[in-house]
């Protein structure tokens, strides 16, 4: 017997539910939302790494324990103050591009 296969779409449909509603849109916005979390802590991993620092240095850097760090670098517990508390004590600079407003330096 052949296995029916299902594109993403469809499941996300049936499981979810169908694009456009509200349900949906949630979702949507919460997967986006710890997609770019992701990205940011692991932005602060790479910097981290550049400048040869362990979990532990930069948590000293930071004024929290290394397990803090762990957190923020896997996308969690990020908040715009810890990325640029995190990003500053690397010495990276950070700037926030809000469409149609401009650039904002943090």
């Amino acid at each position: 017997m052949a296995m029916k296969l299902h594109t993403l779409e469809e499941l996300m449909d049936r499981d979810i539910c169908p694009i456009g509603t509200p349900k949906r849109d949630t979702f949507e916005e919460k997967l986006a939302a710890n997609f770019h979390a992701y990205h940011v802590g692991e932005t602060i991993r790479q910097a981290r790494e550049a400048n040869n620092l362990t979990q532990a240095e930069l948590g000293e850097r930071l004024g929290v324990q290394r397990s803090q760090v762990c957190r923020l670098e896997s996308g969690k517990s990020i908040t715009l103050v810890s990325m640029m508390k995190a990003f500053k004590a690397l010495g990276v600079q950070v700037s926030l591009d809000m469409k149609g407003i401009g650039r904002v330096a943090l």
